[in-house]
């Protein structure tokens, strides 16, 4: 990655940013809000309603299931505790948790490999959500198990139970990785391990309350508390309506995908980060350092601990990352420099329709979505065929 980029500076276009976000509105998206930032400029907007049986309009300040954007904040507690001495990034998880990931496996697979999704173990949710067992075979899968789980109370170590238990998807250590939120489910189970504190409860202390983020916090329940929109999953056209999922019990992510914040908060902490005010620089640059990884969209990806990279033409280099749950999605996203951040949120997910194939077909969202993402990053509206539109599944 090309950190020396010569990036074309572009202050904030509030019509532009403006026009493309209604543009995404009308190519099919029910919402979308977001807080773009350039220096002490910031931008705010919002498109759309957040509840279409109402036509309650979504605002910029709303609370939002941010997905794996979770990962981030849980990569960066781990981190903290390295430079402590209280873990070791390239120390076995089998020497810290036997238990969940026994024997041989247990002593090849380090820390390190579980924050960039080279541990080679698999994900476990085709295993918790039945209807959901042939992916990565979308035709092949359904959506009725999301329902089923609607108010399921799951157990992380029966979670990372499945993982485990499900075949290998690689060596430990080989690339190309593979996302796996058992990964980071370990990692939680890891950091409380090791403080005797909950993950969420040390993640909040730590990660969260340092960056002083007011509106950033993990479900106590499945509501969302405070101003918010519905979230719709469509599920590939399966769910159609697409249907409201913003009550849902998170335990199925925890650690990995469940955290609730606003587009201000992630912009907050993802500039303090990337200024070395949450980990120490020689954690970030750590957390930089990346490797290739499938997706879950089956794509090759640059993947760090916990964060990955954007090369935007013209527009520089660009770390954070993104994330989705049933019906919510997130992207957050800030230039090397610091100075450029870029938050979106968007509720509706899985709109892409299958083709014959089984393969998700090309939709209007995800050119406006693309054009949004360019606007916001650089101020330029006009090529987005090198702007990619990350959305991983369900994590």
């Amino acid at each position: 990655m090309n950190e020396r980029t010569r990036v074309v500076q572009n202050p904030l276009d509030a019509v532009a940013l403006e026009t493309a976000m209604e543009n995404v509105h009308r190519a099919g998206m029910p919402g979308v809000f977001a807080e773009v930032r350039d220096g002490d400029q910031v931008w705010r907007g919002a498109a759309g309603v957040a509840d279409v049986a109402t036509g309650r309009p979504v605002t910029a300040g709303m609370r939002h299931r941010v997905g794996s954007i979770t990962k981030t904040f849980t990569a960066a507690a781990v981190l903290q505790l390295v430079e402590t001495g209280q873990i070791g990034l390239d120390t076995s998880i089998g020497h810290y948790l036997p238990r969940l990931v026994p024997g041989d496996r247990g002593d090849a697979i380090t820390v390190r490999m579980l924050i960039n999704h080279t541990s080679g173990l698999a994900e476990y949710l085709p295993h918790a959500y039945p209807s959901l067992k042939a992916f990565p075979s979308l035709a092949d899968t359904g959506p009725e198990s999301m329902d089923d789980h609607r108010l399921t109370r799951f157990d992380p170590t029966d979670l990372i139970g499945m993982g485990v238990a499900a075949p290998a998807v690689g060596a430990p250590g080989g690339t190309p990785g593979l996302y796996s939120n058992t990964n980071y489910l370990l990692l939680g189970q890891l950091l409380e391990h090791v403080t005797g504190t909950p993950a969420e409860k040390l993640i909040t202390r730590n990660v969260i309350d340092r960056a002083g983020l007011p509106d950033t916090r993990f479900p106590d329940g499945p509501q969302v508390q405070g101003p918010h929109s519905r979230i719709y999953e469509a599920w590939f056209g399966m769910i159609d309506p697409p249907r409201d999922y913003s009550l849902y019990d998170m335990s199925w992510v925890g650690p990995s995908a469940s955290l609730i914040s606003t587009m201000a908060d992630l912009n907050r902490f993802f500039g303090m980060l990337l200024a070395g005010e949450i980990v120490a620089p020689s954690s970030l640059a750590q957390m930089r350092h990346t490797v290739p990884v499938i997706s879950q969209e089956g794509k090759v990806i640059d993947y760090g601990l916990g964060l990955h990279p954007m090369e935007v033409p013209g527009g520089g280099t660009f770390w954070g990352h993104g994330g989705t749950v049933w019906g919510g999605g997130t992207l957050s996203m800030t230039r090397a420099d610091g100075r450029r951040q870029m938050s979106v949120a968007i509720n509706l997910q899985r709109w892409n329709r299958l083709d014959a194939s089984g393969k998700p077909q090309p939709h209007p969202i995800d050119d406006a979505l693309a054009a949004l993402y360019r606007v916001a990053m650089c101020g330029q509206p006009a090529d987005t065929r090198n702007v990619v539109s990350p959305r991983p599944r369900a994590s």
